[in-house]
């Protein structure tokens, strides 16, 4: 054993307690806090792999039997020899392929409140039994640095039996079940029935997971179980809430790049397990739960999606947390990762956050995730949890080198209050100066409009924009914008689109629509009063409504303006009913709220 290292490993002593010392013994080796690539756990010739089926606790696809999930392994060869090694564990319902037609989602064409025409599902992934690798992905990182690195496919795809549920019970309690084995509280086998027994006997119990997007979202699913032996996790760009993935504030809302998705096209899209079994699935689950369940008509918070929300569960997470996300990423939010951060932090989980400014996806740097699971996975003392709580890449800086602060929001962030000046068809003010008397302003709803026709045009009748004057000196934002919004509409339900832009407008390239794009937000007016129960707009009557835009750290640049944009449709989100609604604002009863770092003082050396 060879421990080049400062920091004290007292777990290492059981490693190798199954054999007795000798000079060719290995393991091993921790240098500055980190695990480093061992020689002889670097030759993959000499790795052992070997697939399994872990038995669970619960029987999804109801044929009298629990479900067992496909579990594959790849280890070094000395843990045939006595030599026992924590385990990183990724599991994803994409392993074993998806359908990948976006033919078959919702059509978006109709009026907002209005029951959505029928959709029809798209034929299910194919399905090879024969299958004994689930996935390469992360051995060639861990393998050599002395970890085991276990797969599983989630219930329902691939050769793991059960039903797929997105979200449900069941995609919790399978990893749940994997972890169990890891630590011999469960059975695992040779065969998906029968089969001789398989024994995790090379484990040290010690479990750390990781993955991105849904494979980012499994993590937090286990964890929120409270399974013993899940120590750390890194979920990067998870999905933490399936209705505040589906849904804004009520309003029927698809992920970004994903128009007309919603949770029955992510089941069509997965569902890759046996074909023996879909049809009783697909019954059971797509077109019985769900189709009860989903609600696309009022997209009302309900029972349904309260089965599939972890923010309901973060009382259930002692593993050490480690989060990442993109503050550009309009598929999973940004919010799915800061608010579970925030709720950790306070509960006194070890919890860090990393946020860069790109899009969807994108892990902490490899030292930092290495710090992270040395520390947790084989007790080393390295610190890591005690560093700032959140590293920030700063616009233009390499992803590697994030800016540390003391925690998320900023500490010198103070909410500012922003209020609106007349003129929004071309573009009128955002003040901190008390102002009254602004009187109604009013837009026309035409989904055709793209955001460069909106925000990048001096005057439109499709939406309202208020702007500062431009920006002194740059202006740090950190935290959850907020707004409330005081609005009238024609008719008794509509869109509701929310933005902070930079001006002018900039066209953009690529995922991003543009750079000029600060956050966002959309809601559903008809449920000012409740998330649950919504209220039919009268035609003409005011009603009140606060809501977040999703959160952001993000430093504007010195003579930019920042600027409030209202519109009803966004064509990248909501549904797309025919142009002509037609909203009005009360200006006076309109608001913004801006975490700025430095406060209202701040601002107005800003902002002249």
């Amino acid at each position: 054993m060879i421990l080049r290292t400062r920091f004290a490993l007292p777990f290492l002593a059981g490693l190798l307690a199954a054999r007795p010392a000798t000079a060719q013994q290995v393991g091993p080796v921790i240098v500055d806090g980190q695990a480093q690539v061992v020689e002889a756990f670097s030759d993959s010739s000499t790795w052992i792999r070997e697939h399994l089926w872990v038995e669970t606790e619960f029987d999804s696809d109801g044929d009298g039997r629990p479900d067992r999930m496909h579990v594959d392994v790849t280890r070094p060869a000395a843990t045939a020899s006595g030599v026992r090694l924590p385990v990183i564990y990724e599991t994803s319902p994409y392993f074993a392929g998806t359908s990948g037609d976006r033919a078959f989602m919702w059509d978006v064409r109709h009026e907002v409140g209005a029951p959505p025409p029928p959709r029809t599902s798209q034929p299910h992934p194919g399905y090879d039994s024969t299958r004994t690798r689930i996935s390469n992905s992360l051995v060639r990182t861990w393998v050599p640095r002395g970890f085991v690195v276990v797969h599983s496919e989630s219930p329902g795809t691939g050769r793991s039996q059960g039903c797929p549920t997105v979200g449900g019970r069941n995609e919790e309690l399978a990893p749940k079940a994997v972890i169990d084995w890891l630590n011999g509280r469960a059975r695992g086998f040779t065969a998906p029935e029968g089969g001789a027994p398989v024994v995790a006997d090379w484990s040290t119990g010690k479990v750390g997971m990781t993955g991105t997007s849904y494979n980012g979202t499994l993590p937090i699913a286990a964890a929120v179980t409270g399974v013993e032996g899940l120590e750390a996790i890194i979920p990067d760009a998870a999905n933490t809430s399936y209705w505040h993935y589906y849904r804004a504030n009520g309003l029927v809302r698809h992920p970004g790049g994903w128009m007309g998705e919603d949770i029955d096209f992510l089941y069509d899209f997965i569902h890759s397990g046996d074909p023996a079994r879909r049809a009783d699935c697909d019954a059971t689950v797509r077109d019985g739960e769900m189709a009860a369940g989903r609600d696309r008509t009022t997209g009302d918070w309900n029972a349904f999606w309260a089965a599939r929300d972890y923010w309901l569960r973060l009382d259930g997470i002692h593993a050490a947390t480690l989060l990442s996300h993109g503050l550009g990423d309009w598929n999973v939010m940004p919010s799915h990762s800061t608010h579970v951060y925030e709720v950790l932090r306070t509960r006194g989980v070890p919890t860090r956050l990393y946020l860069h400014q790109g899009g969807h996806g994108g892990p902490p740097p490899l030292e930092l995730m290495n710090r992270w699971f040395t520390r947790f996975l084989f007790g080393v003392e390295n610190g890591v949890e005690h560093e700032p709580g959140a590293l920030i890449v700063r616009e233009g800086a390499p992803r590697t080198e994030p800016t540390p602060y003391a925690t998320w929001p900023n500490p010198e962030a103070a909410p500012v209050t922003m209020r609106l000046t007349a003129g929004g068809n071309a573009v009128g003010g955002l003040t901190i100066a008390a102002v009254s008397d602004q009187g109604i302003e009013r837009l026309a709803d035409d989904a055709a409009r793209t955001l460069t026709d909106l925000a990048g045009s001096p005057e439109s009748s499709n939406r309202l924009l208020y702007a500062t004057a431009p920006l002194a000196e740059p202006l740090h934002l950190s935290g959850t914008p907020t707004v409330t919004v005081r609005m009238a509409a024609d008719r008794p339900a509509v869109n509701l689109s929310v933005y902070l832009v930079q001006l002018p407008w900039v066209e953009g390239e690529g995922r991003r629509p543009s750079p000029s794009i600060v956050t966002r937000g959309w809601a559903d007016l008809r449920n000012h009063a409740s998330l649950e129960h919504e209220e039919p707009l009268v035609p003409g009557e005011f009603v009140s409504m606060t809501f977040g835009l999703e959160p952001d750290d993000q430093i504007i640049p010195a003579g930019a303006r920042l600027a409030l944009m209202v519109f009803s449709s966004d064509g990248e989100h909501t549904l797309l009913p025919p142009a002509g609604a037609r909203l009005s604002l009360d200006l006076d009863g309109t608001r913004l709220e801006l975490p700025v770092v430095g406060g209202a003082p701040a601002f107005a050396v800003q902002v002249p």
